[in-house]
């Protein structure tokens, strides 16, 4: 699977961007309202780079990694996985989420990669509505949400804070 934009390629992570994958997860700032720890050794990245290929695997779907064309570096992740644990009370549903380097913030990139991926969504997945959740802390995530259409239709708390619940159903994402 590969999905291309105009600055950016969508692919599934592949056991080379290991080292890439490590430089994200292990940056304290990325990971700030993720809810997971940092990485601190590079192998444990290995173990991620796993865990979203056997997603592949298992649902069809999962996290892509995002390579910006003009570097050809991998910067980060984006995409569509299906939610198999429950998450503010909701199971077997289809979430948005992205995360990239520092470097790669503030360019645009997780709204083009999350319109990239909405399109795959309701137009190849034909899904019906697509989640997404944000820690209420990280201004940067919620816009971006609103921006790409989706509204707030509840809260939930986390063991590190309250997160906005959203959804964005066909319909409303097709008049856009």
């Amino acid at each position: 699977m590969k999905i291309e934009t105009q600055r950016l390629i969508l692919r599934k992570l592949e056991d080379k961007d290991f080292e890439r994958i490590f430089l994200l997860d292990s940056d304290p700032e990325v990971m700030k309202y993720i809810g997971v720890p940092v990485l601190t050794d590079i192998n444990e990245s290995k173990n991620v780079i796993s865990m979203i290929q056997k997603q592949y695997e298992e649902n069809g779907v999962g996290r892509l990694g995002v390579v910006e064309k003009e570097s050809g570096l991998l910067i980060g992740w984006s995409g569509l996985k299906l939610l198999t644990h429950e998450t503010n009370g909701y199971k077997n549903v289809l979430e948005l989420g992205y995360h990239f380097l520092p470097e790669s913030w503030g360019k645009g990139y997780a709204v083009e990669s999350g319109i990239a991926s909405l399109d795959y969504g309701f137009n190849e997945l034909n899904a019906e509505v697509i989640y997404a959740y944000a820690h209420s802390e990280h201004d940067a995530s919620n816009h971006i949400l609103r921006k790409l259409g989706f509204e707030k239709t509840s809260e939930f708390e986390e063991p590190d804070g309250i997160c906005f619940w959203y959804e964005l159903k066909r319909e409303k994402y097709n008049k856009k």
